[in-house]
């Protein structure tokens, strides 16, 4: 994949986020870690390019902790990984309610799931579960799908989309730029939040093949 493919070099992190791992959330740190081996970088060097200490990158390997979604897109924007690799998917094109899959995708207090198979690449669906208080990180990102969509099923979501903030309710729909920086949180402090979010392209879609499917 290539340093684009999924990331942008526009994202900047400008902290690290130490959170309790949740027993049941996905592991990514040995897929970090080979990513790393496989350019031949060490921790410090991966560290000082992604803005974070050696010893946070060091816990994440080891999935002792859980990076912010900028930190994590920044890490990989550094091993040259697309974090759509990071995002299993099912196999068949009808996904059911107790089949879809698990991801990790970073922030805190998020449960997240691909609702598209792992083979589509013209669309990523996924759901968002956002407990009261939890969201994507104080530190903005972006993609480089083209659009982003987002739809809020129920609760609240707090939005920032380039500067700019919304506050979305059950059954609003924000459409915007995914290359645009933005992150969310769900400002509730007891209501959970759950949030639908379609990406154009698939983010594990390198950019080159994704130019080409919009001229044909």
């Amino acid at each position: 994949m290539g340093i684009l493919a999924g990331l942008s070099a526009r994202t900047n992190p400008t902290a690290e986020q130490r959170v309790t791992v949740s027993a049941d959330r996905p592991a990514i740190g040995r897929r970090l870690r080979d990513a790393r081996l496989r350019r031949g970088l060490s921790l410090t060097e991966v560290a000082a390019s992604a803005g974070i200490t050696k010893g946070f990158l060091s816990q994440l390997e080891r999935d002792r902790t859980s990076p912010s979604v900028g930190t994590l897109i920044e890490i990989c924007r550094v091993l040259d990984f697309s974090i759509g690799e990071l995002l299993d998917g099912a196999t068949k094109p009808l996904v059911r309610a107790g089949e879809r899959t698990r991801i990790f995708f970073g922030g805190s207090g998020v449960s997240e799931y691909r609702l598209t198979p792992a083979s589509e690449e013209r669309v990523i669906a996924l759901l968002s579960e956002i407990a009261p208080g939890g969201g994507s990180g104080d530190d903005p990102y972006s993609l480089e799908s083209d659009a982003e969509i987002a739809y809020v099923l129920e609760g609240t979501l707090q939005i920032e989309v380039g500067g700019v903030s919304y506050t979305m309710s059950a059954g609003d729909t924000l459409t915007f730029d995914a290359g645009d920086s933005h992150r969310w949180h769900n400002p509730s402090a007891a209501i959970p939040a759950r949030v639908l979010w379609i990406l154009v392209p698939a983010l594990d879609v390198p950019r080159e093949r994704a130019d080409r499917q919009r001229r044909t």
